[in-house]
């Protein structure tokens, strides 16, 4: 606990002086991570997994998937641990064949030690990748959870089916709080053929937003996910209705701390030597206030380490995918993790 109220005290320095001196705090880090086709050696017929499998043209055998948990597991790791040693209190990821891998990775050497729990519920998108939520049990208490299913309209994606939302209530560290985790349908086709897709699957979180906020408007609501779409796209300003500037969200509003990083050229993923902000978190106005008993919004952060960013070749500067066309690149995942710091004041 001295460590943790030492980290945040430093952390909170430039809220002011004598604020700083007044007030000790507590962080918990929330994030979210794509981890870029996380898939077992083994072939599953119910989903379309072929290219990853030891036959394959990717020869995705046991030592690039071991190679792969070592590499993910390492920077999970890491994530938050400048403001809180214990890392993650939550993460969302993405791109997950099944809970089995989530296992693997939460016992893996580098994690093991967390005792990170999880949730996870299979999808049915073609592809068999899912979302899930890792979760540090000294932190947080799952109450309820479920898959919520996104019908996407027709036409615009190839396929009629899509990830689902994964809603987790749950109290952290006495914050009854609710958290959706998304992973809305890619651009492939056509951005502008796709729009109304991840408007759909924007729309399933809304609703339960709109849900929660009908009974209770100071409700704490975390949506996060690889949104395949940046912080000023429809999905986000109109569906969502999530706004860049704290001081302009209403009651039942959700605030998206990522607007200024986009606005800034600052990004998650990278195509065609441009930056995208895909992966995102955000928040209901309840976690805006710093004068609470419970976790308060501090600080967005986007973990591009060097270690995690290409140096050399043609995706030089962009973040160390796992794969060169079907050749193995020895990275992580062709996207940036973000998190955000959660503080709250210690008595």
């Amino acid at each position: 606990m001295n460590r943790f109220l030492i980290t945040a005290s430093i952390l909170i320095v430039s809220f002011s002086t004598s604020y700083a001196q007044k007030d000790k705090f507590h962080p918990a880090i929330i994030g979210f991570y794509n981890l870029e086709n996380y898939y077992d050696t083994v072939n599953n017929p119910k989903v379309d997994d072929d290219e990853f499998l030891p036959n394959s043209e990717r020869h995705y055998g046991t030592h690039i998937f071991t190679d792969k948990v070592e590499r993910l597991s390492s920077v999970i790791g890491q994530l938050g641990t400048e403001v809180n040693p214990d890392g993650v209190a939550l993460l969302g990821v993405a791109e997950i064949e099944n809970d089995t891998l989530l296992n693997i990775l939460v016992n893996s050497k580098n994690l093991k030690s967390r005792n990170l729990k999880i949730v996870h519920y299979n999808s049915p998108d073609i592809r068999g990748i899912d979302v899930g939520l890792l979760y540090n049990p000294k932190y947080f208490k799952p109450l309820y959870s479920a898959p919520l299913f996104v019908k996407l309209p027709g036409g615009s994606k190839e396929s009629f089916l899509t990830r689902d939302v994964l809603y987790v209530k749950g109290v952290l560290d006495g914050d009854t709080i609710h958290v959706l985790v998304n992973h809305w349908p890619s651009r492939s086709g056509g951005e502008e053929r796709s729009i109304p897709a991840r408007a759909a699957a924007a729309g399933v979180a809304k609703k339960v937003v709109d849900s929660l906020m009908a009974l209770n408007p100071k409700t704490k609501v975390v949506i996060m996910g690889d949104l395949n779409d940046d912080p000023i796209s429809p999905s986000l300003t109109k569906t969502l209705g999530a706004k860049g500037n704290a001081a302009s969200v209403k009651d039942g509003g959700l605030f998206n701390p990522w607007v200024d990083f986009y606005k800034k050229g600052i990004g998650t993923i990278a195509y065609q030597d441009s930056w995208g902000l895909f992966d995102q978190v955000v928040v209901s106005k309840e976690w805006l206030s710093k004068e609470q008993t419970g976790y308060f919004f501090y600080k967005a952060s986007i973990y591009n380490k060097e270690f995690l960013v290409q140096q050399t070749g043609k995706f030089k500067g962009y973040p160390k995918r796992t794969w060169d066309g079907t050749t193995y690149n020895y990275g992580y995942s062709d996207h940036f993790p973000v998190y955000i710091t959660m503080l709250k004041k210690v008595k």
